[in-house]
Formats: C-alpha cells, structure tokens, sequence
C-alpha cells in the first residue's frame, strides 16, 4: 500500500522496477534450504523506520525490525513486541504491556521510552507515515514495560498501522545517523550483511544471534533480489528463487517451472483525480469532468489487455470493508458520448490537456497508451511526463501532478481506506481536498458505534463515487509464485506476503 498501506503504505502494485544486477540462489531445485530466495519489485526506498514504505517493501523491513503489533494473514491484530493492549471507555486512551526481554541489535534494550520515541518520531515525520498516526496527542512510557498512547480522538485502524510500518521499532541511538537510511538497527530476526549486500539489486540478511523470538527465524539466511519484469520471469525458470510476484502473461510458464501459484485480488488499479480544487488544472477541479473521464475509460478493454484477470470495480472500497456497495460497481459505464456531454456541460465542449506521469519501469506500457487513446477520443488530450517508478510515491503525495494511473491497497477497516485515500490529510489526497458531507461523514466512521460506522462508511463511498474522486478501472488478480521447498500464507492487505508468513515444507 504504498499501502496500507499501507502506503503504502503506502505501495505500486503493477510496479516492476530495477534490472536483475544479482542473485541468490534459492531452494526450488537449486540452493541451500536454509536460504529464503526471494524476488522483489522494488528496492526498499529506506531503512530508517520514521520514514519507511510498506507494500512491495514489508519483507525487507521485517527483516530487521519488530513492530509493535503483528497481523495474521487474515489481517487479525495479535501481539508482539506488545503483549497486551487496552483502550480506556473513550477510546482516546491506549495503554500498550510490552516485552522486557528485547534488545536491538546495537545493544540497546527496548522499552516504554524506545516505544515512545518511535512513535512520536513517525507521527512528526513529512513522509506518508504521518497521516497514519496523526489522531496521536503524546505517547508516553509509564514505567519500563508499559506504553500509553493519547489520541486527540478515536482511530479505528490505529492497531493496524502499529502491525505495519507506522509500528516498526529502531534503536533510538540510530535515529538519524549518517548511515540510517542504508543500514537499519532493530529487533527483528535478521541484520542486513551490507558487506554482501549490493544496493538497488541485491538484499542478504543473516539471523539475528540475539533474536527473542528464535522459532520465527525459519531460514538462516534471507536474500531479497531486485528484478524486471522478463528477469524475475527468467530466475523463476532457472529456480533461482523461492518466490516473486508474476502477471498473468508468465502464468504457464513459471508453473512449467515447478512452481505453485497463488491467486487473491489486493489493489485496485485506475486513476487518481487529485487535483480536485483545480490548482494545477483547473478543469479537475469540475465534478462533470471527473464523471467524463469516468465515463471516457474502457475498462474490461484495459483489463484485458494489461493484466487479462481481475474484477472490474468502479470503488475503492473493497469487498471485504464495510463500506463496499455492489451496486456502485458499474456506476460509470463505458460511454464516450456521455463522457462529450458531461465536459460541453462543464464548460469544456473541446476537452483540454491534463498532464500525468508516464510510470518508468512497470512492465506492460500498453496501459498508458490505452488511457491516453480512450481520454483522446473524448477531447482529452494526454501529455505524458516520464517518471521513474521510484520517484512516483513521493512525486503523488507532494502534489506534483494533477491526475496519475495507480494502484493501491485495499484495507479492511473503513477509516485506514478514508485515512490513506480520502480524509483532508491522507496520503493520497494530496491537495487537501474537503467537502463538508466527507467530514461528517469521516467522524462517524471515526467515532461511532459499528453499526453507525459501517453505514456512514457506505454513504462515503456513495457520495466519493458521485463526486468522482477517483476512476476506479479494476481489481487485479495478483500471482504469487512460491518453490516446491517453501509454502507462504498469502497477506489479505498487503500486495505481497509478509515475511514471516514464509516457512520451509517438511
């Protein structure tokens, strides 16, 4: 997510970044089973905990670092470097029982005041992290094994941020030290080898001889490969590797290979309108011209060119969120003549230039030429900028661009979709759009009871969908390759699986 988410939490589903410059061996014919091989889609954008991704990255940060919080492939919160938790009866008030028997890698124990450190040191980060963790008025540690957390009001997805990066724990003594972002110090079951460790391409991580948790090192030795497209495609048939994430045209191929594969549906896919105040192009800023290009897409046309599996969706939210409404799921058919209607009525009879980037480095390039052909044909002219794909994130959430092609996560709980997508301060509402029906409707998702919350959580997305925030095109089938020698539980929330869902076949 760049979720999730992420964001991701927040991450890019369909990126495929980096040539392979190195790789491990791994242990589906080839390799020691002691040594998890796996290959990713991007290469961490840094190790230093207040600033880190989620998504495509969870398994390099995983390695390393603990976070407060674990979540089950299912997405259920259990314990970890916390033990136990409770809220107090206003649910502003989180008191967090931790473990006394951790120490990161430099030697520094982990406690109550590390804890609060952390957190604190997210919360006041400019990355996307802060949004995650902005209902937090202080975090304090009240004695050595016990942490309390004060909101300035309810966060019904706080927990699962602490499962994620908004949760991950690093040594205090490494906050901002001139190798931060290149070599992390936490907890977690493994250390970076930056000796045998080529940045951008290749990731080797050792166990941790200290870990307090030694029945989740289940390999002694994770290696993480930076690959392409066709070069993930080419380790998996040379059983180089134990796992990668594969599109749908290699299918056949890799299961040749000897590989299973396993199929769930994570992001969505389509168009962020962002700019819906008009500042960088003021006809965004028109909710008829948001519906037109709504209308203007052909998106079983897109799906089944780019990715050929999928569900078309016309939302954001998921099936699985309380906020999902079946019958929003074709509310903008394809029509072009209505797309023409929708800009004459909105003062734009002959469409206009709306400039988006062009992603670097993400596999099939058809997709944005279908976009571009589709948007044309209803006076929409498409001026592409190159992007790098490692760019784009920060580019998306700084506000550099008006509209952009996307995929992102699909959470569980209504207020992480709202808080990553469409409250004031998300991630990925980069503007700072606000409409008063969205804040009322955000409190009571927020603060209301679970049957108040889910039906507010539906009107959202009804009024979102309306308004035409986003234009939704499908959910992709995402693939997972995985060895004959490892099995791995698929995450429900995350685009790839977490690192300790991985585990050795007896």
């Amino acid at each position: 997510m760049l979720s999730k988410k992420s964001l991701s939490g927040t991450a890019v589903a369909a990126a495929m970044a980096l040539a392979l410059t190195a790789c491990g061996g791994g242990t589906n014919g080839a390799g020691s089973s002691d040594t998890l091989t796996l290959g990713a889609l991007l290469a961490p954008s840094t190790f230093a905990a207040n600033a880190a991704s989620w998504g495509n990255e969870s398994p390099y940060l995983q390695a390393a670092y603990d976070t407060l919080l674990r979540e089950t492939p299912e997405a259920k919160i259990v314990p970890w470097l916390a033990t136990s938790w409770s809220y107090d009866s206003t649910k502003t008030v989180l008191t967090m029982k931790l473990r006394d028997d951790v120490t990161f890698t430099d030697g520094t124990k982990f406690d109550a005041t590390a804890a609060a450190q952390n957190v604190l040191r997210i919360r006041d980060d400019k990355s996307s992290n802060k949004s995650y963790l902005d209902s937090i008025k202080d975090a304090k540690a009240v004695d050595p094994a016990t942490l309390r957390i004060t909101l300035s009001q309810p966060d019904p997805a706080l927990l699962h941020y602490l499962a994620q990066n908004a949760g991950l724990m690093e040594s205090p003594k490494h906050f901002g030290a001139s190798d931060e972002k290149t070599n992390p110090v936490g907890s977690g079951p493994y250390v970076l080898d930056t000796g045998a460790t080529v940045a951008g391409s290749k990731y080797v991580f050792t166990k941790n001889p200290e870990y307090w948790a030694k029945d989740q090192q289940r390999f002694a030795k994770v290696v993480i490969n930076v690959y392409s497209a066709q070069a993930a495609v080419n380790a998996l048939q040379g059983r180089q590797i134990d796992g990668a994430q594969i599109d749908v045209d290699h299918l056949k191929q890799v299961e040749a290979a000897g590989y299973d594969v396993k199929v769930q549906q994570r992001d969505w896919t389509g168009l962020l309108l962002l700019d819906r105040k008009g500042k960088l192009n003021p006809a965004l800023g028109k909710v008829g011209v948001r519906q037109a290009i709504n209308h203007a897409i052909d998106r079983a046309a897109i799906l089944k060119t780019v990715h050929g599996k999928g569900t078309l969706t016309g939302q954001v939210f998921p099936k699985n969120n309380p906020g999902y409404v079946a019958e929003l799921e074709n509310r903008y058919p394809y029509d072009p003549a209505k797309a023409k209607e929708l800009l004459a009525e909105a003062g734009y009879p002959k469409g206009f230039t709306l400039q988006m980037p062009l992603i670097q480095g993400v596999g099939n390039t058809s997709q944005f030429d279908l976009m571009k052909q589709y948007l044309g044909a209803v006076g929409i002219t498409v001026d592409y900028v190159p992007e790098p794909v490692n760019n784009l994130i920060t580019d998306l959430v700084a506000g550099k661009f008006a509209a952009s092609k996307m995929s992102l996560n699909q959470d569980p709980t209504a207020w992480q979709t709202a808080n990553v997508q469409i409250a004031p301060n998300a991630a990925f509402n980069p503007f700072h759009t606000q409409d008063p029906t969205v804040d009322k409707l955000l409190k009571a998702v927020r603060t209301g009871t679970e049957a108040t919350a889910d039906e507010a959580a539906k009107q959202l997305n009804r009024h979102i969908v309306e308004q035409a925030w986003f234009a939704p095109f499908y959910r992709v089938d995402t693939l997972y390759a995985i060895g004959k020698n490892v099995d791995v539980a698929l995450q429900s929330d995350n685009v790839v699986p977490y690192l300790y869902n991985y585990k050795p076949k007896a």
